[in-house]
Parts: C-alpha cells; sequence; structure tokens
C-alpha cells in the first residue's frame, strides 16, 4: 500500500522501508488510518480495490509525534558533532514535524563504540532498531554478520554472542551503513590522517580518483546525479593542496591487460570447472574467502586497480622522492569502504610499505572540499597531472556493473572497429539487473560471460556452478547492487541514481578516443619500462587461500 500511496504523490514518514529489502514494520511511522478508523501500517498491508485510506488526520499526527519522541529518548543526541548531522533521517523527520521538545528524560544508555573494523564504526548509542542494516546484510549480501539480539527494551544490533565486528565474517562492503537512517553504522573517516599528511612540507601527497567518484561527488555540490564533474575534482584537489592528481581508469586499464592475459590462459587448460573471477573489488574477494574458500585458486591474481596504479605511482616517485628529501604519501579517493580494509593487508605491502597509504571516500573528499570553502560549482575544470592522464574509455566503464566485463571483452576481440564496439555494447552486459549472462564468441569457440553485483546473487549463481547447472569462462563479481557507482562511500543512490551514474560513466566512454585498453600508448610505455621485468610484482598478488 505504501508504494501505492507514494505513485499519489504523498511522501509518507518511514525508517525501514526500501523496496530492496523485505517489508519489516517495525518503526510504525508509515501507518494510515482506514474508514473505520483503525490504524495499519502501509509498508506490509497489500492495497486493495476502492480502500478508503487517509493519510492525515489528528489520530495519525500525534501518533507520529509520539514515536519520534520516544525515539530521541532513547537516542544520542549530540547532533552538532554526529557523522550524519544535516543527513540524518531522525533529525530530517524531527523537524518536518516541527519537535522542538521531548517530553521524556534521555535514558540512552551509554553503549560502547564498536571501532574495530579498518572500515566501519558502530555506535549502538544512536541506533533505533528500523532493522536496515541486518535486512541488507543477510538477505541482500548473504553475509549475516549482524542481527538483532535480545528482547524488548534490551534489544540492540549487534554480530553473535557480543562479538567485535572485526571478529566476524564481515567483508567490509558498508552496505548496512549506506541504508542506516541514522549514525549507527558509519564508515571510518581518515581525514584527519590525510590533513596531517597534506601539512607536513616532508610528504609528497599524491591521489587517484576512482571512475564511480566523478559521476556521484557532484550531487554534493548541487550537481544532477550522472553528472561527470572529475575536472572540477581535480582543480578543488589541488586547492586542498594535493601535490599531484591521477585517474584511477589508468590502473583500471593495467588491469583489464593483466586479467585478459588470465583469462586466454585458463582457456587453454582442459576440463575446466570453475570460471576466472574478477578480483577488483575487495568485498567480494574476502566474500570468497570466508564463505568459498575452494575459489580462491581461480579468482584472478591481478591485483585491483587502485593497488595496481598505487605500486606504479609509488615505483614512479621513489627515485624522485630521493631526489628531493621527501616522502610520498599515496591516497586513493575511492567509491568503497571496503578499500580502506584492502590497503591494510600484508599482501599489499611491498617491505612492510603499503602501495596506497590511505583512502577516502567521496563523501569524505565532499566534506574536505566543504571545510575549506571551496565553492566547487564555480571553479574550472583541470586535467590529471602527467606521466599518467592517458586512459581509455573501457578504463572508466569500470564503476558500473559490466564494466569490467566489457572492457576486458574490447580488449580480446581482434576486430577493434568502431561496429565491432557497438556489437558489444549490446551483448547484455549493461544495466542493473543483479545477474547478466552472454556469450561472446572469440576464435573458434564461444565465451561464456556472467556478471553478478550483490553477493547474495553471486552466492546463488556459485551454487549453480558448483552443482554443476552452470558453467561460465569469466565471472564478474561486485558486492554493491549496481557496482562502484553503489558504493558505500557514495552519496546515498536508489535505482534511479544508481542508473544515472552509469550513464554518466558510458557517456564518458562514447566521448573517449580510446576505447580499449590494449590502444592506450601509456600501456605500451609502461610495460616497456617501468613494468619491465616487474609485472608479477607490482600488478599480481598471492592470496594465502590461492594455492591450488
Amino acid at each position: 500500500m505504501l508504494a501505492v500511496i507514494l505513485k499519489a504523490g504523498i511522501i509518507l514518514p518511514a525508517f525501514c522501508y526500501y523496496s530492496d529489502l523485505s517489508v519489516y514494520g517495525a518503526c510504525r511511522m508509515c501507518v494510515v488510518e482506514d474508514e473505520w478508523g483503525g490504524i495499519i501500517a502501509s509498508c506490509s498491508t497489500p492495497p486493495r480495490h476502492k480502500a478508503v485510506i487517509r493519510t492525515n488526520t489528528p489520530k495519525l499526527h500525534k501518533h507520529r509525534k509520539m514515536i519520534l519522541e520516544l525515539l530521541l529518548a532513547n537516542h544520542c543526541r549530540d547532533c552538532t558533532v554526529c557523522e550524519k548531522n544535516g543527513n540524518c533521517r531522525l533529525q530530517e523527520l524531527a523537524h518536518r514535524f516541527g519537535l522542538r521538545d521531548v517530553r521524556f528524560p534521555n535514558n540512552n544508555s551509554d553503549r560502547p563504540i564498536d571501532n574495530s573494523s579498518m572500515s566501519i564504526v558502530r555506535d549502538p548509542s544512536k541506533c533505533i532498531l528500523c532493522g536496515d542494516c541486518v535486512r541488507m546484510c543477510s538477505e541482500v549480501q548473504h553475509v549475516g554478520a549482524i542481527d538483532i539480539v535480545n528482547r524488548g527494551s534490551a534489544s540492540v544490533v549487534s554480530p553473535a554472542f557480543g562479538r567485535k565486528l572485526a571478529e566476524t565474517d564481515c567483508v567490509n562492503c558498508g552496505q548496512c551503513a549506506a541504508v542506516c537512517p541514522t549514525a549507527a553504522i558509519t564508515i571510518k573517516s581518515d581525514m584527519s590522517l590525510v590533513w596531517k599528511a597534506i601539512y607536513d612540507p616532508n610528504k609528497r601527497v599524491i591521489a587517484q580518483i576512482a571512475p564511480a567518484v566523478r559521476v556521484a561527488i557532484g550531487e554534493e555540490f548541487g550537481f544532477k546525479a550522472g553528472d561527470n564533474v572529475l575536472g572540477k575534482t581535480i582543480a578543488a584537489m589541488r586547492k586542498l593542496c594535493f601535490d599531484e592528481v591521477f585517474d584511477t581508469a589508468v590502473g583500471a586499464d593495467l588491469t583489464i591487460m593483466e586479467d585478459s592475459k588470465e583469462l586466454l590462459e585458463a582457456l587453454e587448460e582442459p576440463d575446466r570447472k570453475y570460471p576466472i573471477f574478477t578480483s577488483c573489488c575487495p568485498a567480494w574477494v574476502r566474500f570468497a574467502e570466508t564463505k568459498h574458500p575452494e575459489l580462491m585458486p581461480y579468482v584472478s591474481t591481478s591485483k585491483s586497480p587502485m593497488e595496481m596504479f598505487g605500486a606504479v605511482l609509488k615505483t614512479y616517485y621513489k627515485e624522485r622522492d630521493a631526489k628531493d628529501k621527501r616522502e610520498v604519501v599515496s591516497v586513493a579517493i575511492m567509491p568503497c569502504s571496503a578499500k580502506k580494509t584492502e590497503v591494510t593487508r600484508d599482501e599489499f605491502r611491498r617491505k612492510g610499505v603499503p602501495d596506497v597509504d590511505y583512502v577516502l571516500t567521496t563523501m569524505e573528499l565532499a566534506s574536505m572540499i566543504k571545510e575549506i570553502g571551496i565553492l566547487f560549482e564555480r571553479i574550472d575544470a583541470e586535467a590529471p597531472d602527467m606521466p599518467f592522464a592517458l586512459h581509455s574509455g573501457g578504463g572508466v566503464i569500470f564503476g558500473a556493473t559490466g564494466g569490467v566485463t566489457e572492457a576486458a571483452v574490447r580488449r580480446v576481440v581482434e576486430d577493434k572497429s568502431a561496429r565491432q564496439l557497438k556489437e558489444i555494447e549490446f551483448l547484455g552486459l549493461r544495466g542493473m539487473k543483479g545477474v547478466k549472462v552472454s556469450e561472446v564468441p572469440l576464435g573458434d569457440r564461444t565465451l561464456r560471460i556472467a556478471v553478478v553485483s550483490g553477493l547474495g546473487n553471486a552466492d546463488a549463481l556459485i551454487e549453480k556452478i558448483e552443482s554443476g547447472e552452470e558453467h561460465f569462462d569469466f565471472v564478474e563479481v561486485m558486492a554493491c547492487p549496481g557496482g562502484c557507482i553503489a558504493g558505500a562511500g557514495q552519496p546515498f543512490s536508489r535505482r534511479r541514481e544508481k542508473r544515472l551514474r552509469a550513464e554518466g560513466l558510458y557517456q564518458t566512454d562514447k566521448q573517449a578516443q580510446i576505447k580499449s585498453s590494449d590502444e592506450n600508448p601509456l600501456m605500451t610505455n609502461l610495460y616497456g619500462d617501468l613494468l619491465k621485468n616487474r609485472t608479477h610484482e607490482l600488478l599480481h598478488v598471492e592470496y594465502p587461500l590461492a594455492k591450488r
């Protein structure tokens, strides 16, 4: 019934309703009054022919304000220093209903903050028990790291047995934080560490910007979802005193060069049961390690674009650092919370030094820009720094689900004409569907490919592969539904924003002069110089469970 009311142009208040999740009916804010004066939850009530429903009556108004007062009476009220101040659903509804006073004493208990994860922070004192995070983790992602434990007033969202989040199988995708209406679950911030590095004259602070960031960060400054504001973002970062700014699409081109090589080698193996799985998404890699360790030998050994580019940048600046007596601090601007954990893994350290030092999310960078007072909409666009300024359109579309696969197909096909690229565009790899299956002619054989976003969808597909019901040569997996464009570090998005962001990336690809990674002259230069005899060291990773 709630969906029908929304179509009628009436926005009912709600905390626990998301179209992608099961109906929960916990918050009771969306209640309506029927023709007999009864109060019913519109989210869990099916629409009925000729039903008479009232959405605004004195009884409903009093009911909703009472719920808000009771929530605030059991809620931390340090709003001015809250992570979600100005972007909190509870705060928004309290303002909408004109709450200026709470009649009940604040009985919020002092619950310890769980800061154990490298990506996610849990603050139980701000939880309103809407259950959104629990359903996202269990229903969409099939991880089940958290649940509502205890009963009545003792209820709390927590991992099993009161463990810390870092002690669970949490994959750090951050989708729980994305749907949390308050700040009970947030993404851990590295802004203070980056500011400290920027202010240090002995540090050379360089940055790379992920493809998905360019079509989302503008939403924080009045631009529409999908508007490509990469140039303005680079200009703003230079005003923040980043020394050099690059585009991670270069790292994506490197990833495709290595991924496609692995794919072609795998095709030569007879009677191969498992496909090559992509390794770009650290949340997916963690999911495979914890839930499907048998697949790790078949996960690509190629590093993610961020880590590949991070290794290249650290290597490139090593000689200059010694000459200038400075130390490079490598920062990655990512749409993803799991990247914060990825940079701490030992596999991405060389001689104890990480290839990427800090990860800032899209929202963190937007906060830094606002903090300094930069008028984002007024600054002129600027280009990324040399010598890493060339990338292909295939590197840009990495940010949308299906983009990695499309870029890989462009790389492995022999015909790279405009007509062939147009045919690849219509293979069914694009779009927001959770599972897409396609077949690609390659020489005398046909590649069978799957594109999956959302770990629940990946889980279901893996079961079919293991049972023999399905067979693929290549499988792309992104943990976040829709891909990186819907990462937890982005401005919150629903289906419309996801679609527009993906369209923005594909529009950028259309305008790119270079379409395929292997046609990028920068790749030729890198492989012939900096990467010569060091490809495995700089571009590949060996996970502990990956040995066959």
